[in-house]
């Protein structure tokens, strides 16, 4: 689909407010599942992400990575296993998980720089910078939501 000057124009204007109300915020993007698998949609995104940082936004990418985590737990002979909808994480799969999430992450930081915007990967490992303990409450609630 290709657009018009006009039609670019008027977008931009249908977007300036929002623009000026989000402008120097912080904004978290959730990325995953068969948008980060497919090429176009990849790029797409990515390029969004990139205008969303030129406008003036402050955008965080957060993505998944769980159809490249199956298909390389595939390849090395393991399966995925699922809990009430939730992924089970032994030591091996982790050991795959961490280094296709890195990989991923690489690969979208050096996709928004080929466009000429400054990114940084980090992970939720990184200095501490996410810790988490097990929440059996929460456990037991999604265990019964999910029957």
């Amino acid at each position: 689909m290709t657009i018009t000057t006009l039609q670019k124009a008027e977008i931009l204007v249908e977007a300036l407010p929002y623009i000026q109300k989000f402008n120097r915020k912080i904004i978290v993007i959730q990325y995953g599942g068969s948008a980060m698998i497919e090429e176009n949609l990849q790029k797409q995104i990515i390029q969004d992400v990139v205008l969303l940082k030129l406008v003036g936004f402050k955008p965080i990418l957060v993505h998944g990575g769980g159809k490249e985590i199956n298909k390389w737990l595939a390849k090395v002979g393991l399966q995925a296993q699922f809990q009430n909808g939730l992924r089970v994480i032994d030591a091996p799969t982790m050991e795959i998980a961490e280094m296709v999430l890195n990989k991923l992450n690489k690969s979208l930081v050096q996709k928004i720089e080929q466009l000429r915007v400054l990114a940084a990967g980090i992970s939720g490992k990184d200095g501490g910078l996410l810790k988490v303990q097990k929440n059996t409450v929460l456990g037991l609630i999604l265990a019964l939501w999910a029957k």
